[in-house]
């Protein structure tokens, strides 16, 4: 959600927060406001803040695939964690081959 006071320029701030041990965490990126009501000026304000949203997104991609190597990694270690991590491959597959578009599931019968 945009942050803006009036001291400081405005920004994007996501909070990441979970139930299990991971700590939350916050990532922040500022962006140029307008500096008049012009056409040009107001387009290059709004691609500042797309700008923004990618890099905050690339942030939050970041620090959660990290987090969800740790829990891979400490789950590996039991003896029902690699079939969990296996299914959970199968599924991160049919999820990327799929992404972005409404599957309709297929009955078997």
């Amino acid at each position: 959600m945009p942050d803006q006071t009036p001291s400081s320029a405005p920004a994007l701030t996501a909070v990441y927060t979970s139930k299990g041990n991971n700590e939350p965490f916050s990532a922040t990126q500022a962006f140029a406001p307008p500096a008049d009501g012009s056409i040009e000026s107001r387009t290059s304000y709004l691609r500042s803040v797309r700008s923004a949203v990618v890099g905050l997104q690339e942030q939050v991609n970041q620090e959660l695939t990290a987090r969800m190597e740790e829990d891979n990694k400490s789950n590996g270690n039991s003896s029902s964690g690699s079939l969990k991590t296996a299914k959970f491959a199968v599924d991160d597959v049919k999820e990327e081959e799929n992404y972005g578009e409404e599957v309709q599931e297929e009955d078997e019968a």
